[in-house]
């Protein structure tokens, strides 16, 4: 394939030729008339969301969603949660307390009471069923075990699955989506994935690294709940090295114990901290000597700042999820859109990174290429040259303008080994 008259960092106006699935020419612009013309805009290398959860944004399609932005109040959920037949299932996501208070199967009962509903928090950390939902699938207790709980099941998403009906996952969407933003490739963060989760996500035109699968990090989920001991995590980490590890850290005590961990077990290249949703400043010159890179979400704080602001400690606020601050330490750094949990949309999470406030914010080149790491080693940004993967990105402007307006509005084709994964114009 022939990509004529487009503008490369480092080249400027030249052709772009490819050929089996790697970049094997940049020269000047010749008579010879391109597969694709690009017109003089920018051809980029693709993006890469290093932190994804990819069924369960698959799953959306099947979903109501119901968080403070949808369904705004206590109305606005009843409403959602009663519509379509009754008698038929309810999946609603994105719920946060801001909309009417802690949930439970009798506050649910109340809202929906003719039809099994379920709903998973913002945070996909926890799932409330009604009572005609726990009836359905043989639950009828609640809670852990189904031994007369509230409804409420706290990170049971593997021993749930299988009472409830299929959901029907738009993986195909979820692909052409992303294709749209100029995303090559992904990183799937679920913490505990089936084997059969690759051949799943194979229908993906992306690249996909899932994590705990092959080569890629094992994932550590952590709640403050059943935390384990620093040298209990160093003994789990030692136990899969030489592999990487990605730990979820989204409080100061989860950070605490997975920098004490790691000082124990030793770090390895490709070690990651995922969300570093807290990171006091005096641990940054321990992050930076341990060499541990941190995939952060710069996003969050925009679109959840009003929760924050109240859902937050104090002593915390100043410290939520770092970005400048991590890059002038020394810190590798980059970043994925915790989608479904947070914005599908990279450039959204760039210009959120660009407008953040609290010293936080970056430069627009630098909010780029927190999705322009490679895909195991996330804070290395990948370069377009002669030799590389042709995972690429053709903009409709150049790299300034498309800086400038920081909007997937400006991605006009995406390839993936040399192959167009957007449609033809």
């Amino acid at each position: 394939m022939l990509i004529t008259d487009v503008e490369v960092e480092g080249y400027g106006r030249v052709d772009v030729r490819l050929g089996a699935g790697r970049v094997v020419g940049i020269g000047r612009p010749g008579a010879r008339r391109g597969d694709v013309d690009g017109r003089g805009g920018a051809l980029l290398v693709g993006l890469h969301d290093h932190h994804v959860h990819l069924a369960a944004l698959a799953a959306e399609a099947a979903s109501v969603r119901v968080g403070p932005a949808e369904a705004g109040d206590r109305g606005g959920l009843v409403g959602a949660l009663r519509s379509g037949p009754p008698g038929e299932w309810v999946r609603a996501v994105g719920y946060h307390e801001s909309v009417a208070g802690e949930l439970d199967r009798w506050v649910l009962d109340d809202f929906a009471p003719d039809r099994p509903v379920r709903v998973q928090h913002r945070s996909g950390a926890l799932w409330v069923w009604n009572s005609a939902a726990l009836r359905a699938a043989g639950l009828e207790g609640g809670g852990h075990g189904g031994d007369g709980g509230d409804g409420r099941f706290w990170r049971e998403d593997e021993r749930l699955r299988g009472f409830t009906p299929p959901v029907r996952l738009d993986l195909r969407g979820v692909g052409a989506r992303a294709a749209a933003y100029g995303i090559t490739g992904f990183t799937n963060a679920d913490p505990h994935p089936g084997q059969d989760l690759p051949e799943l996500l194979s229908v993906l035109p992306q690249r996909l690294v899932v994590m705990g699968i092959g080569d890629a990090p094992v994932k550590f989920l952590l709640d403050d709940a059943t935390l384990a001991t620093p040298g209990g995590l160093a003994a789990s980490v030692a136990a899969v090295r030489p592999r990487p590890v990605a730990v979820h850290c989204v409080t100061r005590v989860q950070l605490l114990v997975t920098l004490l961990a790691l000082d124990e077990a030793g770090p390895v290249a490709g070690d990651r901290i995922e969300h570093g949703s807290v990171i006091p400043a005096e641990t940054m010159p321990w992050l930076a000597r341990l060499g541990v890179t941190v995939v952060t979400q710069p996003h969050f704080p925009v679109e959840r700042g009003r929760e924050y602001a109240t859902d937050v400690d104090p002593d915390d606020q100043a410290h939520l999820y770092r970005c400048r601050s991590l890059a002038e330490a020394g810190i590798p750094l980059a970043a994925g859109t915790d989608a479904p949990y947070g914005s599908a949309d990279p450039w959204a999470v760039m210009r959120a990174a660009v407008e953040r406030s609290g010293g936080e914010a970056v430069d627009r080149r630098a909010a780029l290429d927190l999705f322009a790491g490679e895909p195991q080693r996330p804070s290395r940004v990948k370069r377009l040259a002669v030799g590389s993967i042709a995972d690429l990105c053709l903009l409709h402007v150049p790299l300034k303008e498309a800086l400038d307006l920081m909007s997937a509005d400006v991605v006009r084709a995406t390839f993936v080994g040399g192959r167009r994964i957007t449609p033809p114009e």
